[in-house]
């Protein structure tokens, strides 16, 4: 005669090893949110320390990046280009890199053909670069935010027309749309005294218009999940407001996804902003990592460094943004065992 066998554990039906609640590990989890647990699995991840340093770095960057001009004794203004360039052997720059050695007053050299300083202009790169990326990534996310919290909580008639509306923006092309409008702002604001500021503000426009429909979709499948749990049906039953039913109840719970998208939006609109002003219709007016590079293509086999310099910073910002995005992610996922 068999044995009778004991009701198997509920943990037992898993891969996870089961926890002493006595242990210390047990005992550090206790009374944590979860966020905190996140930020203490950030903490415990080299790479993304590492990633969040060289982020650091970044924006220290662009934040100071006048006064830090200021301290090297750099600028992006040049009176009288002939005078650092040699004007019979191509432009070529007399001091410094390519052709001698280190110039401590222009640490990066200084540009073929403008003997603009590289530094100063990799310095206000940075600034352009992330002020961009940071401004479209707010106004996309608070965008997508906005439609996807409607179209998921309110659903019916509204769901389907917003969502009619983020299906017709993905099927636009970001770099046609690009190409498209560009030109019409350029030569619509070209003659006017602003024209810089108004050229940044109509790319932070375009990315935004063209960036929101990722977060607006993650979002409204969050929302069409959390609105029939029970904290929500309660809420709407005790005759709470819908606005603050979407602020003070869904809000709270969709602070991962919209951590998460937000740590994988920026890095794409750094890439986008340097590729477009790469292409000639981005940042046209000013210093621009894209703009840089652009120049210094036909110059990398005399002068290699003028190029490396800009797409450097490029790659290691977006790979460190990719990266920390990567790991807070990771992070905020309950089901991952790090």
């Amino acid at each position: 005669m068999s044995q009778p066998t004991a009701p198997e554990a509920l943990g037992s039906l898993t891969d996870e090893t089961p926890i002493d609640p006595n242990s210390k590990k047990a005992k550090a989890i206790t009374g944590r949110s979860p966020m905190q647990i996140a930020l203490g699995r950030l903490l415990r991840d080299k790479i993304a320390v590492i990633c969040a340093i060289v982020i650091l770095f970044f924006i220290i960057v662009a934040v100071f990046a006048p006064l830090i001009n200021k301290m090297l004794g750099v600028n992006t203004d040049t009176v009288f280009p002939s005078q650092y360039l040699d004007m019979l052997g191509g432009g070529m720059p007399l001091e410094g890199p390519p052709n001698n050695g280190f110039d401590p007053d222009h640490p990066f050299g200084i540009a073929p053909q403008t003997a603009d300083d590289n530094l100063a202009y990799w310095v206000e790169g940075c600034r352009t670069s992330l002020t961009i990326a940071a401004l479209a990534t707010l106004f996309a996310s608070v965008l997508g935010i906005v439609i996807g919290l409607l179209a998921g909580f309110l659903g019916g008639m509204v769901d389907k027309v917003l969502s009619f509306f983020i299906d017709l923006f993905l099927t636009v092309p970001f770099l046609l749309a690009a190409l498209t409008l560009a030109p019409i702002l350029n030569e619509r604001f070209n003659t006017a005294d602003s024209y810089v500021t108004i050229q940044k503000f109509s790319l932070i426009g375009v990315l935004a218009v063209f960036g929101w429909m990722g977060m607006a979709r993650l979002i409204r499948g969050e929302v069409l999940s959390l609105r029939e749990r029970e904290f929500v049906q309660a809420a709407r039953v005790l005759g709470m407001p819908t606005s603050r039913v979407l602020i003070k109840e869904l809000m709270p719970n969709l602070a991962a996804p919209i951590i998460i998208s937000v740590s994988l939006m920026l890095p794409a609109f750094v890439a986008a902003e340097a590729g477009l002003a790469f292409l000639g219709i981005g940042v046209t007016s000013g210093a621009s990592w894209g703009q840089t590079i652009a120049k210094a293509v036909k110059y990398f086999e005399q002068y290699s460094l003028y190029l490396w310099e800009p797409l450097i910073g490029v790659v290691l910002l977006v790979l460190s943004l990719n990266l920390l995005g990567d790991a807070i992610r990771d992070a905020l996922d309950p089901k991952t065992r790090r």
